[in-house]
């Protein structure tokens, strides 16, 4: 597969997903369900009636009669299928962006039309009629074409992203930022995860149900979510929505570090430390009394090590420090939050544990702004909610400098 191919068929599982989003948001009852990858890429289940969807995307490709002839084909067989069984009928949908030729087919179609164009092919130079080998008259295929609805005139891949965003905005009440950052990441995820699923039952989900598994409190970092945007693209939205150094306002800032044991390596969180304390502390002398620094706390690091960390720091003359006065003191939140200035060197503030860290954003009145990294699970809650929460969900810790 050539690299323009793979791109096209990466953008092609994306607008499939996308679509299954924009779906399962525009059902009008929250029971109502869509069923991914069962009859074919979304089957869309309302109170009344299934409706079996094929999305495509072709923007390379120019749209020719052979492109769908396969899935209606199909779609004719399932409706004889499920007419023999006495079965419910469902509806079926053929979608498709094209680069091209939209104008060789023209809504609706009669049967003569949809015997030759559809039905009919050859197979090892012999001609196969599909209607015939089904056993279906005119007539029944009259009933199946007043079920069939085929659009080779579907939104662009930029144009459906965009109308997905607006869903999520409706559904959350919440910024375009947040709709894409956020609930789009999780609602992604969540469609990737429903594909997968073995049994058909575990891949139909209810509006309800997506909007609540979809719901989240922090940015993720999916893998299929980055795949789309690109690391580069999405650090730098980040970067301008929540670390922007512009005008920065004297606020006491936290930023909570995760760390796995097993890939640690020291000094990559002494950079992000050093990249911290560059960016986040304004301790000129001109700054006076509107001088600050960063807080961090550094989780899942052990306590022996986080003693080697601090131990280099002060050996490498870097001011910092961590609320305890002497050895044997008790923790100090106005040891801590004491002010770093010019004279005093103080570029960072060290919190040694998740009790030292709460005790600090409980006792401080400032305006408080705390900044989670964490590569699984979420792993603190500051439980006031006059302090501003950020969770961002990491790969590794390196990425933390390209954000801030």
């Amino acid at each position: 597969m050539t690299d323009r191919s793979a791109v096209d068929t990466i953008r092609g599982y994306f607008y499939q997903f996308d679509y299954s989003i924009l779906k399962v948001l525009q059902l009008s009852n929250h029971d109502e369900s869509i069923a991914v990858e069962c009859i074919e890429d979304v089957d869309i289940r309302t109170a009344t009636e299934v409706t079996a969807v094929q999305c495509k995307y072709y923007a390379g490709t120019e749209y020719n009669h052979s492109v769908i002839k396969p899935a209606v084909i199909f779609m004719l067989s399932h409706f004889k299928k499920i007419r023999d069984d006495g079965r419910p009928l469902v509806k079926y949908s053929l979608r498709g962006h094209y680069s091209s030729g939209q104008h060789k087919l023209v809504m609706p179609i009669d049967v003569a039309f949809l015997k030759q164009h559809f039905l009919t092919y050859s197979e090892k130079k012999v001609e196969r009629r599909h209607h015939d080998e089904l056993c279906l008259s005119d007539t029944d295929l009259t009933e199946f074409l007043s079920l069939l609805d085929i659009d080779v005139n579907a939104a662009s891949f930029e144009d459906q992203f965009a109308q997905v965003i607006r869903e999520l905005q409706a559904a959350y009440g919440c910024t375009p930022f947040e709709a894409e950052y956020f609930y789009y990441n999780n609602a992604l995820a969540l469609t990737r995860e429903l594909s997968i699923q073995p049994l058909p039952a575990n891949r139909t989900i209810t509006k309800k149900e997506f909007i609540d598994r979809s719901d989240t409190s922090g940015v993720l970092f999916n893998e299929w979510f980055v795949r789309r945007k690109g690391e580069k693209v999405l650090f730098a939205a980040l970067r301008k929505e929540y670390f922007s150094t512009l005008n920065q306002s004297p606020f006491e800032r936290f930023f909570l570090i995760e760390v796995d044991h097993a890939t640690f390596v020291r000094s990559d969180l002494k950079d992000v430390l050093h990249t911290l304390a560059r960016k986040w502390s304004k301790t000129t002398k001109r700054d006076g009394n509107s001088s600050f620094c960063p807080y961090v706390y550094v989780h899942g690091l052990p306590a022996d090590e986080l003693v080697v960390l601090k131990k280099e720091l002060a050996t490498e003359e870097f001011g910092f420090i961590d609320g305890y006065d002497f050895l044997g003191a008790d923790f100090s939140v106005k040891s801590i939050a004491k002010q770093a200035t010019h004279d005093n060197g103080i570029k960072l503030k060290v919190l040694n544990s998740i009790a030292d860290l709460a005790a600090t954003v409980s006792a401080i009145t400032k305006t408080r702004v705390v900044y989670q990294f964490h590569l699984g699970t979420s792993y603190f809650d500051p439980a006031n909610k006059a302090v501003k929460h950020v969770q961002i969900q990491l790969q590794k810790i390196t990425d933390i400098k390209a954000i801030i």
